[in-house]
């Protein structure tokens, strides 16, 4: 079905922007929500900054599926985080978030049956070491996935994605050199790092129809990363 209205926060960079790339592509109606004016080709856009505690508006009356992008990469030794370096990740990752489904709901429910997307990462399920911030903000949107899928059940279905490392400006620090490329792949069983427009496919599957029996999922898109052991 076409013609459908889709809420993209973070979706002028990386994942957000292919997801938003994707839906338009296939004839949808996109608004895009970043710090920035910047938008997608085709979409219209909301300028709102996840960890401004504005409430954020500017969507219509009726949200076939939002999708919540912001994120955060700051790896530390536990020992060198401070307690704002946490309250700054769970700004962006988790009460970005809460913000924007609380003031985005009476959207959501207004379209009958409708999709949210969260982001996760493999580092919640998969420990590694410097994540300790990072992980601690993605287990709680997990959490809150998890919750919102069972109390807005069964007219929202709410998903969500971990990924491994992809290829974004967001993780551009880690993938700057050829060095830093080669230890990356080979750290994933499947032997690369991964692309946005891959993350976004499953992200576009989730808010279509298609995926109408799927809800309260914490899904990997790792490269085998949380799972599997090669060697």
């Amino acid at each position: 079905m076409q013609g459908k209205n889709y809420l993209i926060a973070g979706g002028t960079s990386g994942i957000g922007k292919a997801i938003a790339e994707a839906l338009l592509a296939q004839g949808h109606r996109v608004w895009t929500m970043s710090r920035n004016g910047y938008t997608v080709n085709g979409a219209e856009h909301i300028t709102w900054d996840a960890t401004n505690d504005a409430r954020p508006s500017g969507w219509p009356e009726v949200l076939h599926g939002l999708v919540y992008a912001p994120g955060s990469i700051h790896l530390r030794s536990f020992r060198a985080l401070k307690p704002d370096d946490f309250l700054n990740d769970f700004q962006v990752n988790l009460l970005g978030a809460v913000r924007l489904l609380q003031a985005a709901q009476p959207a959501l429910r207004a379209a009958n049956q409708s999709s949210v997307v969260l982001f996760s990462t493999v580092a919640v399920a998969q420990g590694m070491p410097f994540h300790a911030s990072i992980a601690a903000s993605k287990g709680a949107v997990e959490g809150l996935g998890r919750s919102l899928a069972a109390e807005w059940a069964p007219n929202i279905n709410v998903n969500i994605i971990a990924p491994g490392l992809v290829n974004t400006p967001l993780a551009a620090k880690l993938l700057d050199s050829d060095v830093k490329k080669e230890n990356s792949a080979k750290r994933h069983p499947l032997g690369r790092v991964g692309s946005p427009e891959e993350i976004a496919a499953l992200a576009v599957f989730l808010l279509s129809e298609q995926a109408s029996w799927i809800s309260g999922q914490v899904i990997g898109v790792d490269g085998g990363l949380s799972t599997l052991r090669t060697s």
